[in-house]
């Protein structure tokens, strides 16, 4: 029989992500101090573009559509924005949604379990998501509980528990 094993990964729901983007979108065409401030929300592809006339109303934008993102159960962790820029009379401010463990951070995920994991498990990183494999179940459920505690910046979801 193989061994016990479980996957960390870090994936957002392309859905919770439109739907909160849609709201985003909906909250700014009816609030009223975004009106005639040109101020949008629009969903392409891995990335959010919030645009208005001013520096401040991107930020506000942004603060609605981190709310949103909260209230949908989104992490924003899986956020990455810069600072707006101005585009003419606009200001637009590109949002990034991450998927996937980047590879600098599975390193250090799996550094972190070697040293203060239990003995005899073990972290293989596999593209995108770490495979984590040991004898025990007790150990990996240990390993969770570490990777919890810890900030990594990244959000961490642990599947395939077998």
């Amino acid at each position: 029989m193989a061994d016990p094993s479980f996957d960390i990964v870090s994936k957002v729901d392309t859905q919770e992500i439109d739907n909160a983007v849609n709201q985003t979108a909906k909250e700014i065409k009816t609030r009223f101090d975004f009106r005639d401030t040109g101020a949008s929300a629009a969903l392409s592809g891995e990335s959010i573009l919030l645009q208005a006339n001013s520096e401040d109303r991107v930020k506000a934008v942004l603060d609605v559509l981190q709310e949103k993102f909260v209230k949908r159960g989104i992490s924003l962790k899986s956020l990455e924005h810069g600072e707006p820029r101005q585009s003419g009379k606009e200001y637009k401010l590109t949002v990034t949604v991450q998927q996937g463990i980047a590879d600098e951070k599975a390193k250090a995920i799996a550094k972190k379990i070697r040293a203060d994991g239990p003995k005899g498990v073990q972290a293989q990183i596999q593209g995108d998501q770490l495979r984590v494999t040991g004898k025990k179940r007790d150990d990996l459920q240990r390993v969770i509980q570490l990777l919890k505690a810890e900030d990594f910046d990244v959000p961490l979801q642990f599947v395939n528990y077998r």
